[in-house]
């Protein structure tokens, strides 16, 4: 059961109670377990939402949490990988520094320090995996834990204690048609119940020390990233101000203009402009004869399409895989998060994010 139908079952268990175990008309229970229902509802629910919001602030990307649920890989925060599986945001702007740094080159002051920059980036994304990992295992996981064995325990017993009550009350309010061996027994098993969730709901609000062991090893999770985070900044600070400092202190280079040529040969257009040449601004048009026929030049205009912006490495059968520039042919639209396509005769779901759209698929 998913954490959100346990959250609404236990809402639900605890308002019968609330409502129907308390009420004038029913048998009353006392003070002390309605006090001590009350806390073991408000620490389900401070369980609940922090990992909600602990999830949420390891990945604030919707669409990276999506996919994790889709595809199920939170067991894969749970010791058995290095890395949480999904893309850093530090990372990738670590990557497009480095790449347009290598482009420039290191003879360029701007393409060097975009390397530097770029190679702390990627480090930092490693520490935030670091980060992700320590979280999940010593804090969401145990958590975790307190939801699928004692919330759902005392959701159980609160269900059945209730059914419990409603029997007790029919059959007495019945006293004299039905057997006084029959009621008594009813007002046994309620009483049964009723311990049966005292007892649970007890032993939630008393492993408190628990959840306060893993709240601190919460803070220390963080403390550590940011240690590591700091040192790595600090380091690449003292680097950048080097280099601002060298840039600086190098002497300014004074602009020439080249002779100009005494005429103009135009016989040699592709070196007129220093052998660059403009991008076409429109594809050229169809004429008989060429490779690519009318149809497949339109569809190629028309269909849905969109365009890779980075490398995508399916982790599931269903998922379709490319790589950053691809073309991939818009099948259908799943939701915010996902499109399904195709690609080189293969078709699977891929993020949104990952891509931009040319021609948009009706939705």
């Amino acid at each position: 059961m998913s954490v959100a139908g346990i959250k609404k079952q236990f809402y639900k268990a605890s308002q019968m109670v609330s409502e129907k175990v308390g009420g004038a008309e029913g048998t009353k229970l006392d003070e002390d377990f309605k006090d001590l229902e009350r806390k073991a509802d408000v620490t389900s629910k401070a369980v609940l939402d922090v990992i909600n919001k602990t999830t949420e602030y390891l990945q604030p990307n919707p669409a990276h949490r999506t996919k994790l649920a889709m595809l199920n890989t939170v067991s894969k925060f749970r010791g058995q990988l290095n890395s949480p599986g999904y893309p850093q945001s530090e990372a990738l702007l670590g990557e497009s520094m480095m790449k347009y740094g290598a482009d420039l080159g290191h003879d360029n002051n701007f393409g060097a320090a975009l390397m530097a920059v770029g190679e702390s980036m990627k480090k930092l994304a490693a520490v935030k995996d670091s980060l992700d990992i320590d979280v999940k295992q010593n804090f969401i996981d145990p958590l975790q834990g307190v939801v699928e064995k004692d919330i759902k325990d005392i959701q159980h017993h609160l269900k059945k204690m209730e059914g419990r009550r409603l029997d007790y009350d029919y059959k007495k309010k019945r006293q004299g048609k039905i057997p006084d061996e029959e009621i008594r027994q009813s007002l046994e098993k309620f009483n049964e119940s009723r311990d049966a969730a005292e007892g649970s709901m007890y032993n939630l609000l008393e492993t408190d020390v628990e959840q306060v062991t893993q709240l601190a090893a919460l803070v220390e999770s963080m403390l550590q990233y940011h240690r590591n985070a700091t040192e790595i900044l600090e380091e690449l600070s003292g680097e950048i101000t080097r280099r601002v400092e060298d840039s600086r202190n190098q002497p300014r280079r004074e602009y020439r203009p080249k002779p100009r040529q005494p005429s103009f040969d135009y016989g040699d257009t592709e070196e007129s402009n220093g052998g660059y040449t403009p991008t076409a601004t429109s594809p050229p048009a169809y004429s008989p004869g060429s490779s690519v026929p009318r149809a497949s030049f339109k569809n190629r205009a028309t269909e849905p399409c969109c365009k890779a912006l980075y490398d995508f490495e399916p982790e599931n059968e269903n998922e379709l895989g490319f790589r950053e520039g691809d073309t991939i042919t818009l099948i259908s639209y799943i939701d915010e998060n996902w499109y399904e396509g195709k690609l080189r005769g293969k078709t699977g779901y891929f993020p949104t994010n990952y891509v931009d759209v040319i021609v948009p698929i009706s939705h």
